[in-house]
């Protein structure tokens, strides 16, 4: 066996002995100093060279080594595809944002304190945001989400949304009954979308009405207590509010599609959050109004319900409460309609809320405008949807004030209710009697009309002249829808009538009702004569129906 030791992958193991840079494997080999010869060969011719020395013809200097790092800089920039344009062009920028002006310190606060002015707002409106979307799950139906929508409200065939308000005393610390959701209070509101107008119609609580169920005060009685009887007095909210919107839709003629529930919380902090609402009492009695009935709130030290006839008053939440509800009831004077006077204090106020509520102050108050959203979030209750509350709010900016026109069923040149007794009680009931609600649909279809000759109340007489049964019928029915008041119908005297003959007895004095009538019954001349039939009651035409 041979001495040799194996070899590993091709390498010969290091000799004992032998040192880092050494030949191996080489027998009997002698330590030199010596440099080691190699042979390179070249195209030409072959050389020695010696490691570790430099080639033939020139010595190694530090220029060399410092070429050689030069030219892997460039290789480098090369690599990176940096070229000596780029350069000069970063250099160029740099030099400019070297030499740039700092910012001063003025400018720099004024950065800042915009930044934080911008934060705020958005801070403020997100807020509000929150406020409005909280309150509005508890007032309003609907998801929540849905506010982001833009939709009408419903409508009448006239064009019309309406709502019935009410309030409950359930809240009533003095305790001035025992019926606390007896809805003592009860208006209507009729707004047209496209006109941009409202009405207000204040209905009397003591108003002679047939309830739909027999209820704890019987079958009939007063329209107070027409919710309180369907609720189950107050149990089931949705059901009372129903029963009061039909009943009421009943009494006025017109189609009641919501509602909305408040009670004297909601009052007293929606005009304290506005800061108080200013009125200018008005009563027939030159003296103004008293009404002791809330003295208790003072400790009877003064009289909490006291002002002069035309004087301009600042009212905060409870006193505005008050004279929304005084009516003398305690003594006193200045209010000589009793409920009638209390329902004119109401409208005031509530326009006076609502001038003040939508007014630049308010609005930009961020401390009211959170406390009206509060008073109105926890004190309020409707079937308003979430998805129409933008449009109920568009609404409530857009009209303005003079087209919100207040209506009274006790206006001194047309009394359409009036006080008396019926059953033991002391009620309110139409002048055309008992539950007959015809001359206040009459009065309400009028005034609220954008119609002008219905503005002028025109009245007709329809007389029959054809022979045929049912024809001055029809033509009434027909006239009735175009806004007139039938004042009658019949037959004419026999005689050879045209197919329409048409006397007017007022002149000059409805042109717009003329003009109607001219419309309707294209090609009719108009007669100023007497008509062949005598006429009583104030008409103002006489139509004949003829052949």
């Amino acid at each position: 066996m041979s001495n040799r030791r194996p070899s590993i992958d091709g390498f010969i193991p290091r000799q004992p002995g032998s040192r880092v840079g050494e030949l191996h494997g080489i027998k009997n080999r002698t330590t030199t100093t010596q440099p080691v010869r190699r042979t390179i060969h070249t195209n030409e011719k072959s050389t020695q060279d010696r490691v570790g020395e430099p080639r033939v013809g020139r010595e190694m200097q530090n220029d060399d080594v410092l070429a050689s790092l030069r030219h892997i800089d460039d290789e480098n920039a090369f690599a990176k595809g940096i070229n000596d344009e780029d350069k000069g062009r970063k250099g160029r920028r740099q030099r400019k944002k070297d030499n740039k002006k700092p910012k001063s310190k003025a400018k720099r606060i004024a950065f800042w304190v915009s930044m934080g002015l911008i934060a705020a707002i958005v801070l403020v409106v997100g807020y509000l945001i929150f406020k409005g979307v909280f309150a509005s799950g508890n007032i309003f139906k609907g998801n929540i989400f849905d506010i982001v929508q833009n939709q009408p409200l419903k409508e009448d065939k006239n064009g019309r949304s309406n709502f019935v308000i009410f309030g409950t005393a359930e809240d009533d610390e003095g305790g001035e009954h025992g019926g606390a959701n007896l809805t003592d209070s009860i208006m209507v509101l009729s707004i047209n979308q496209k006109k941009k107008d409202a009405y207000m119609l204040s209905l009397p609580r003591d108003l002679w009405v047939k309830y739909a169920e027999t209820c704890t005060v019987g079958n009939q009685g007063k329209l107070n207590a027409a919710y309180f009887c369907a609720s189950d007095d107050g149990k089931n909210e949705a059901e009372g509010a129903a029963a009061l919107q039909k009943k009421v839709g009943e009494v006025t003629g017109l189609d009641i599609q919501y509602y909305a529930h408040l009670n004297f919380t909601a009052v007293v902090e929606a005009v304290d959050a506005v800061g108080g609402v200013d009125v200018t009492i008005q009563s027939e009695d030159p003296r103004g109004i008293l009404d002791r009935n809330f003295d208790w709130k003072c400790g009877y030290r003064c009289h909490y319900v006291n002002y002069k006839n035309g004087q301009k008053v600042h009212l905060d939440g409870e006193h505005a409460l008050a004279l929304s509800r005084a009516r003398n009831a305690a003594g006193g004077y200045g209010l000589p309609n009793g409920n009638f006077d209390r329902e004119k204090n109401q409208q005031m106020i509530v326009k006076a809320l609502r001038e003040k509520a939508l007014s630049a102050g308010t609005l930009t108050n961020l401390g009211a405008v959170t406390k009206l959203i509060d008073a109105l979030g926890n004190n309020l209750r409707t079937n308003v949807e979430t998805k129409e509350i933008r449009t109920l709010m568009n609404l409530a900016s857009e009209i303005q004030s003079d087209k919100i026109v207040s209506l009274s069923l006790v206006s001194e040149d047309n009394m359409l209710v009036t006080t008396g007794m019926y059953m033991g009680q002391s009620i309110v009931r139409p002048t055309a009697g008992i539950m007959d609600y015809s001359d206040i649909h009459s009065y309400i279809q009028t005034e609220m009309s954008s119609e002008p000759h219905v503005k002028e109340h025109p009245k007709v007489v329809v007389l029959n002249g054809s022979g045929v049964a049912g024809a001055a019928q029809e033509a009434a029915e027909r006239l009735e829808g175009e806004g007139f008041t039938i004042l009658d119908t019949g037959n004419a005297p026999d005689g050879s009538y045209a197919r329409r003959e048409v006397y007017s007895l007022v002149g000059e004095k409805k042109p717009a009702s003329v003009a109607k009538l001219q419309q309707i019954y294209s090609g009719v001349t108009f007669k100023t004569s007497k008509p062949p039939v005598s006429v009583l009651g104030d008409a103002d035409f006489v139509v004949i129906v003829g052949k």
